[in-house]
Formats: structure tokens, C-alpha cells, sequence
């Protein structure tokens, strides 16, 4: 079958492939249209193969909450470059690729890959979509949760780059003016990047870590050694300060506290909401 314009132009209409790559793809599959699509999606995994070891650090972060927001799903898909980033082409893979994590309960991001959408794995999807623009498309992570109780609230800061989960608990029904407050709980994860949401959460490792530090710290400045602990001590309440959620200062009122202010929520409007936990995703996090 002759390669005309018009069955390139289909081609491309088809597969959002370039013109020179339809044209390409038609030759080699002799005019055949559906073998010309499995050529370019073959030609779209063979070009992953090869930008495998490229970094991708750029992407998009995408949230997603139920109406009841009882379930949502914080993703980070990356690419090579920030122009990429913002194409049509990879926002919308973003997309389907939430969507379906939305809707299925997978584990890790292997059973995502080989998981259906559509009529395709959505490896084969990403591929597809890499054989078009050129670069490296790599699912980094997700998380889903699903509560009992409470809501959900999510945070992505402009450029979607980084992006907050927080989830909410209470034994009552939260107010809808407790929407507020707990956006801007989220937007605080997101500038302040808390390790955890209260003292107790954190790693007896870390802390380990931490006193040591401070004692030395304290050694090589002379001071005597039966004081070191408590020095050490006092260190750590400022690390408390800075690393646990609830103990940070505000970032839209630094002097209170944001535990105080779920405090003074919970006076005025007879509630008992606590922040049972959140997930911060930035931008390659992982791979720094």
C-alpha cells in the first residue's frame, strides 16, 4: 500500500507521533496502519530503554480526594525537563495514572505499571507517551489512604512541584469551617517540611543521633562533660520546635503554635481534631 499524506496525517492524528516518524513507521510496516501503530509504540519502548539511565527529576506532584473526602491519592510522575513538565501530553498521563491509582488499591508502583488503562499496561502508556516527547517518564511514588473518619485535605503549591496530604481525625463530625484551617495546616507541611506530626513520633534513632551530636557539639566548645547531657537536652526541645508539626510556629502567625490553633478550633467549635498524619512530596525528594 502507498504511503500518502493522508494516512500519515491519520497516523499522526492517531498516535500524536511526529510526521517524519508516521511517515517512517508506514514504510517500514508497508503501508499496514495497524502495524504502523505497533511500530511507533515498539519504537516508544526501545527509546525508554535508552534514556533509562538519564535522570528525571522535573515533574508534576497531583493529588486526588473523594467527594466525602474519606480516600485520596497523592502522586509524583518526573520527567527530564520542566518544559515537558507542563505539555499536554505528560499532564495528562499524570492524570490517567491518578485516576487509576484512585481507583484500584495497589502496593507499588510495578503493580501500577502492569495494571490496565484502557486497552493498554500503563507501562506500555508511559512509553507511548516518552516515544512522542522524547524523554524519560518514571512513576516515582504514590500513596493512597482511605479513613474510617475525619477528612482529608490536600495542599499542591503553585508550579505542582510539591505537593501536601494531610489527613484529620475526630469522634465528631468535622465542621465544614474547619476547611480553613486545615488547608493552611497543609500549606505549613509544605514551607516549614516537618519530619514528623508530634514529639512522639519520632525515631528513637534519630534522637540518638541528635543528642550525639549536640554533646559533641558541646565537647569541642570546652564545655565540662557533666553537662553535656543536659545541654544535649535542651537542644533537642528546639529540634522538637522545628521538626514536629504540631510544636512549629505558624507560618502565617509566628506566635502561636499550630498545635494551639487546632487547640482553640476544637474550644470554639466543641471538636476534638488531631492530625493523625501527612506525606510531603517535592520534586525527586527521593533521589537527592
Amino acid at each position: 500500500m502507498a504511503v500518502t499524506a493522508e494516512l500519515v496525517k491519520k497516523l499522526r492524528d492517531k498516535t500524536g507521533a511526529g510526521m517524519m516518524d508516521c511517515k517512517k513507521a508506514l514504510e517500514e510496516s508497508g503501508g499496514d496502519f495497524e502495524q504502523a501503530i505497533d511500530y511507533l509504540r515498539k519504537k516508544g519502548a526501545a527509546v525508554a530503554a535508552k534514556r533509562a539511565e538519564r535522570t528525571a527529576n522535573e515533574g508534576v506532584v497531583v493529588t486526588k480526594l473523594s467527594d466525602d473526602k474519606k480516600t485520596a491519592v497523592i502522586l509524583e510522575l518526573n520527567c527530564e525537563t520542566d518544559f515537558v513538565a507542563k505539555s499536554d501530553d505528560f499532564l495528562a498521563l499524570s492524570q490517567k495514572l491518578l485516576d487509576s491509582v484512585f481507583e484500584n488499591n495497589f502496593s507499588t508502583v510495578e503493580e501500577v505499571l502492569n495494571s490496565k488503562i484502557g486497552e493498554l499496561k500503563a507501562l506500555d502508556l508511559i512509553n507511548e507517551v516518552l516515544g512522542k516527547i522524547g524523554e524519560k517518564i518514571e512513576l516515582s511514588r504514590f500513596k493512597k489512604i482511605t479513613i474510617p473518619s475525619g477528612v482529608l485535605i490536600d495542599y499542591i503549591h503553585p508550579g505542582a512541584k510539591l505537593g501536601v496530604l494531610i489527613s484529620y481525625e475526630s469522634s465528631k463530625e468535622i465542621p465544614a469551617e474547619f476547611n480553613q484551617l486545615g488547608k493552611d495546616v497543609a500549606m505549613q507541611v509544605a514551607a516549614m517540611k516537618p519530619l514528623v506530626v508530634r514529639r512522639e513520633d519520632v525515631d528513637k534513632s534519630v534522637l540518638e543521633k541528635e543528642l550525639e551530636i549536640y554533646k559533641s557539639q558541646a565537647r569541642n566548645e570546652g564545655k565540662p562533660e557533666q553537662i553535656l547531657e543536659k545541654i544535649a537536652t535542651g537542644k533537642l526541645e528546639k529540634f522538637y520546635q522545628e521538626n514536629c508539626l504540631v510544636e512549629q510556629a505558624f507560618v502565617k502567625d509566628g506566635s502561636k503554635v499550630v498545635g494551639d490553633l487546632l487547640k482553640e478550633f476544637n474550644k470554639a467549635n466543641d471538636t476534638d481534631i488531631k492530625i493523625s498524619q501527612f506525606f510531603r512530596y517535592h520534586l525527586a525528594d527521593e533521589k537527592k
